[in-house]
């Protein structure tokens, strides 16, 4: 099971996502870093372990708010071993992001499923983007898989930083669809008895945040974790 850390940037900062309310997101305090700087919580995570994808969330570009593009681009300079997944939405015209990113874009940014059509083969990733069961965005995604990207993640934002566990349910539902894909799963993750229980079900990789800064994931104790 791959493992990937999270970073959810806002005003520059590291925050904690919480239920997907973000309004209500504040600056991370965790017992690994001692500040919400971005870069001391990438050294934080990579003292844990030698992970080589981080997966971040560009909230002031997701609220509409501008790109933090200036700041990625820092930690790809200050981290070149790592590749970063990047959720910006879908870029405004002439603003293009980071060079070396993997562009991540969910679903409450994708307006209709002719958009989905349109997008270049180029190396991007889907996130399916649920609350409380319904997704968010063009929900006719769901019936067109033929059009989704080889890699797809499941985010369940009600779940995410609660440690409710995982939306077993959705994933399965997700899998039957589109069994080739590789299934990326966010949202709710504990400890190391959801990770086997994702495996199990065909999941290749799971995001993580606060299961990594709570200690409840307990990375010593899982001998298949990969970075």
């Amino acid at each position: 099971m791959k493992i990937i850390p999270v970073l959810d940037l806002m005003g520059g900062l590291v925050v904690h996502a919480v239920k997907g309310r973000r309004e209500n997101y504040r600056p991370l305090s965790s017992p690994l870093c001692p500040d919400a700087d971005p870069f001391a919580a990438v050294e934080a995570f990579r003292n844990l372990h030698p992970f080589d994808t981080f997966y971040v969330a560009d909230l002031d570009a997701l609220m509409g708010l501008g790109y933090q593009n200036g700041l990625v681009a820092a930690l790809r300079t200050r981290f070149p071993d790592i590749v970063f997944w990047l959720d910006q939405g879908l870029p405004d015209a002439g603003e293009a992001a980071p060079a070396g990113v993997v562009p991540v874009i969910g679903s409450e940014s994708i307006p209709a499923v002719a958009r989905l059509q349109r997008m270049a083969t180029r190396d991007w990733i889907l996130s399916l983007d649920f609350f409380d069961g319904r997704m968010k965005g063009c929900s006719e995604i769901l019936a067109q898989p033929q059009y989704w990207p080889e890699r797809v993640i499941v985010m369940t934002l009600n779940r995410v930083g609660s440690f409710d566990g995982p939306d077993l349910v959705l994933l399965d539902r997700v899998h039957r669809l589109a069994p080739d894909r590789v299934l990326i799963a966010a949202g709710g993750v504990r400890n190391g008895a959801d990770l086997e229980s994702l495996e199990s079900r065909g999941v290749h990789a799971v995001l993580v945040a606060s299961a990594l800064h709570s200690g409840s994931l307990e990375l010593s104790r899982l001998g298949s974790v990969r970075s």
